[in-house]
């Protein structure tokens, strides 16, 4: 006896699954039945097939899908969501045309942000993210990454680490914890970023102890840190046993992605200005390569992350929002794959691939999200589209209609 069928599915989409991110090629294949039943038992998927034979079996509830498109729940593998105030200001600097280092510079952007979460108590955080991590799960997530970064000292990062750890015991979606410390270099230790990063390196073993975080991440970028302390700083953490994550190649070319890849990295987040050997070197590995083309679409870019080279040339790609109060101000992970298609020349198959089994990959949670395969954790959307090409081409609306974890709905969306 199942606890749930799902019936008259018409298009059940089933990303492959596998020891290791899709790749290349294999990014452009999507598993899709037509006319689909899928059973749930103790919150995992216990049967998948055609519609007719779902018939056959018996479960305590069904559920009439009524032809709609079901997909594994959506997983965010970058985002900022534990942040206090707003920068709503800075939008008017960047329609000047302002540089973000030079806003930067000027004490605004991160800095901005980490005054107000400094000044901020750990339940004004508390309830200021989990109206984002909602608004995120309406839009069909049932997996994110959070990072720290807007604290740049002790007592303000591990409140926000601690505040992520607050918010996965209050929800049932799974939530991963990044460290970020070295987001940025405080305006006191303008000048001496090396000195910045020891303090941020001791409290990797703190973090650990209090498991607050599973990875590190650095930013590697001009007027930030450079390679050899990135180098430093990721090597610290997986020496604690930290998965590595890192910001490369944003704005820059210095070669961060390159890092990540010998270092083994997780993942490689950004990548906007990755060089040819980078995006070659990525290729050769499984370090997923997690762009975020909203960021370059909210701060007016032109280019964008060449994602068509990277999976021509056999990288794993996933995507995600870099939802953050600065330079990507949306929860939309829909949006982003529309952005997906239209900017980085994306295919439908390569999108939902991005945002399900490789983004999965990226924060180490492929065995508990991102497909739907026999003994998997019941996550799962249920979307008012007619087929899964429709979700990226009808852009800007949300189009989830209702969102399950472990095989009990927790968001239906008005319709």
């Amino acid at each position: 006896m199942h606890d749930l069928l799902l019936f008259n599915i018409g298009q059940l989409l089933l990303p492959a699954s596998s020891s290791r991110p899709l790749k290349g090629e294999e990014m452009k294949h999507l598993h899709v039945i037509e006319n689909a039943a899928l059973a749930v038992k103790e919150g995992r998927v216990a049967w998948i097939g055609r519609s007719e034979e779902g018939e056959k079996l018996e479960a305590l509830s069904y559920l009439d899908v009524q032809g709609k498109v079901i997909s594994p729940g959506l997983v965010d593998p970058h985002t900022h969501f534990v942040f206090a105030g707003s920068r709503e200001h800075e939008l008017a600097l960047k329609q000047a045309g302002v540089p973000y280092l030079d806003i930067l510079a000027s004490g605004g952007g991160i800095l901005s942000t980490v005054q107000s979460t400094k000044n901020s108590t750990e339940e004004e955080l508390l309830a200021k993210s989990s109206f984002h991590l909602e608004r995120m799960i309406s839009y069909g997530v049932t997996t994110v990454e959070g990072k720290s970064g807007y604290g740049l000292d002790r007592e303000t990062e591990l409140k926000q680490l601690r505040v992520m750890k607050k918010l996965q015991e209050k929800y049932p979606i799974q939530i991963v914890s990044t460290f970020l410390g070295p987001h940025a270099v405080p305006s006191e230790y303008k000048g001496e970023s090396d000195l910045f990063l020891d303090e941020m390196i001791s409290l990797l073993k703190e973090i650990k102890e209090q498991s607050l975080a599973e990875y590190v991440d650095i930013f590697c970028e001009t007027g930030v840190f450079a390679v050899e302390q990135s180098k430093r700083f990721l090597e610290e953490g997986k020496k604690l046993g930290f998965g590595m994550k890192i910001h490369a190649d944003e704005i820059a070319s210095l070669g961060g992605t390159e890092l990540a890849v010998t270092l083994g990295a997780t993942s490689a987040d950004h990548l906007v200005a990755a060089s040819e050997d980078g995006i070659k070197q990525l290729g050769n590995s499984n370090t997923v390569a997690v762009l975020l083309p909203g960021t370059t679409f909210y701060l007016g870019k032109e280019h964008y992350a060449k994602a068509r080279k990277m999976i021509d040339g056999g990288a794993a790609v996933a995507l995600a929002t870099d939802f953050n109060p600065g330079s990507c101000v949306t929860e939309n992970l829909q949006m982003i794959m529309s952005l997906a298609a239209l900017k980085l020349k994306m295919s439908a198959e390569e999108i939902w691939n991005a945002v399900t089994i490789n983004a999965a990959f990226a924060i180490g949670k492929e065995d508990v999200a991102g497909t739907l395969t026999i003994g998997a954790q019941a996550d799962f959307v249920i979307w008012d589209i007619p087929n899964y090409h429709y979700l990226p081409y009808h852009f800007g609306v949300n189009h989830a209609n209702s969102v399950f974890v472990a095989g009990e709905m927790i968001r239906r969306n008005e319709s």
